[in-house]
């Protein structure tokens, strides 16, 4: 079965070329023509598809053929795709950088091939005329398998010099040249710090938005665009789906633009009926890092899905058999999480008592003793893991990560693989380095390490995984939280049976 998906790839010349503000300007551009946007996100990234999500009110996705199969990448893009008018996918650093400098595997350009994507290729200007010229046709020789449909220009110094450029491109290369921006500064996104995900959240970039649109609309060739993504081949669903015919979309990730708390106030929300295990997971201005596939598979798989928020002082909810703890920015909120004293000490009660805790980075650092902010202030957190962590000023990690496990955990068979990405600032010490549980091994780049801690009922790493690289490991999560509800329940019904006695 093959079906029409207009799309564009915004790709860049390298890391800084303009291509999220010239994703953000375009989408918002298009909303107000009234069009439904549907973003994406090459590769492992959780902020940039933030912004996409706040941009289009529908939730971005990660579009990644390294952690991914073929088929499943493109799955995730038809299903993701479903009822937009034009889908915009943001790539990654530079358009043929991905997993190692010898192949195209996981880049943007490997992606614009897998679905036939035409490619607006973003190019810094600055200080630059007929050399512009040279590098888009240097790109265009090494991109034997993608079309690059056009060119945006970015950091031209002014109208004069678009022209300059654009007519130099077009004469050398036989691509158009569809539109430009200038130096300014209030286009500028602002750093990934650390506090940027609330800010999004409460609509404090609605002027950034609104701005970029602005500039697209007054220098983009938004019809030539919109054709270019309208002329996209059809598709071809793959004919082996991960995912079951179902809504693309779990009501966990319905975005909820710009109320006011929207974490903190988010209702314990239940979204199946059916019976099956009660997953909580963890959702607030402190955690919010999953792909949406990694809630999507548990749901498939017989699990419900309910939010709490350990910011706002939540407790896991007492019906839950399992509890998923995401990414995000807990040393952010520290001293917040540390004074909900009762919330920490009930979920280190409940997983101790057997509850099944599976946390990624930011969850990671929270089930620790301690975290120490970039202010040197420590704060007390969890301390259901036997250690502690201390913010850095300089990147801990970054990186693919194929994670194998050391022994039998929550997720994974001793020896299984899942893969996944890391990217941290912190630095963890374990109270006993040679006694510590290390849950995986990680290979990357750079070679190996290890990550995590791992018990029976509990798994938490420094490791982003994604599920649909292993769905065994999202069923084993699920099957364990449905044992555990079976005890639970046996319990309850041994406790009734002794107090009738």
């Amino acid at each position: 079965m093959s079906e029409r998906r207009a799309r564009l790839l915004i790709a860049g010349t390298g890391s800084g070329a303009g291509k999220t503000t010239v994703t953000i300007g375009l989408m918002a551009a298009l909303q107000r023509r009234g069009l439904q946007v549907q973003g994406f996100k090459c590769g492992p990234d959780y902020i940039d598809p933030s912004y996409h999500t706040s941009v289009t009110g529908r939730q971005s996705r990660n579009l990644d053929t390294w952690m991914l199969p073929h088929d499943t990448m493109k799955e995730i893009f038809l299903r993701g795709s479903a009822g937009a008018d034009v889908s915009v996918i943001e790539g990654v650093m530079g358009m043929f950088d991905g997993k190692d400098p010898l192949s195209d595997t996981g880049s943007s350009a490997e992606i614009a091939a897998l679905l036939n994507c035409p490619v607006l290729l973003v190019v810094s200007a600055q200080s630059m005329a007929r050399s512009a010229a040279a590098i888009v046709l240097g790109f265009q020789q090494l991109a034997e398998n993608v079309h690059i449909a056009g060119v945006i220009l970015n950091k031209c110094g002014s109208s004069g010099h678009y022209k300059l450029v654009k007519s130099a491109i077009e004469q050398v290369c036989g691509i158009p040249v569809l539109g430009w921006l200038g130096r300014d500064d209030e286009l500028r996104v602002p750093e990934r710090h650390l506090g940027l995900v609330p800010a999004i959240e409460r609509g404090e970039l609605e002027p950034l938005y609104r701005r970029a649109a602005e500039h697209v609309e007054m220098s983009f060739d938004l019809d030539a665009i919109l054709k270019l993504a309208g002329d996209a081949p059809d598709l071809q669903w793959p004919e082996s789906r991960l995912f079951a015919d179902r809504p693309h979309q779990s009501a966990a990730l319905r975005y909820q633009p710009h109320q006011s708390g929207i974490f903190a106030d988010q209702p314990r929300m239940s979204i199946s009926t059916e019976t099956g295990p009660l997953i909580a997971v963890a959702k607030d201005a402190a955690f919010n890092f999953y792909y949406p596939e990694n809630l999507e598979l548990l749901e498939q798989l017989g699990a419900r899905v309910t939010l709490f928020s350990p910011l706002a002082g939540q407790y896991v909810p007492a019906e839950a058999d399992g509890v998923y703890i995401g990414g995000g920015f807990p040393e952010e909120f520290a001293a917040q999480l540390a004074a909900n004293r009762g919330a920490c000490d009930d979920l280190k009660a409940r997983a101790e008592g057997g509850l099944p805790v599976f946390a990624e980075c930011g969850g990671y650092m929270y089930l620790t003793r301690t975290i120490t902010d970039r202010a040197g202030e420590t704060h007390d957190m969890v301390g259901l893991i036997p250690a502690r962590v201390k913010m850095q000023s300089k990147l801990a990690a970054l990186g693919y990560r194929e994670v194998r496990a050391r022994r039998n955990g929550l997720l994974l068979q001793e020896g299984e693989t899942i893969r996944g990405h890391e990217f941290h600032y912190s630095a963890l010490t374990p109270d006993d380095p040679d006694g510590y549980p290390y849950a995986y091994e990680t290979k990357g780049l750079r070679g190996v390490s290890q990550d995590g801690f791992a018990l029976p009922t509990l798994t938490a790493g420094y490791t982003h995984v994604h599920f649909a690289s292993n769905v065994s490991a999202a069923r084993r999560f699920v099957e364990q939280c449905a044992a555990y509800r079976v005890r639970k329940g046996r319990t309850a019904e041994e406790s009734g049976a002794r107090g009738k006695s």
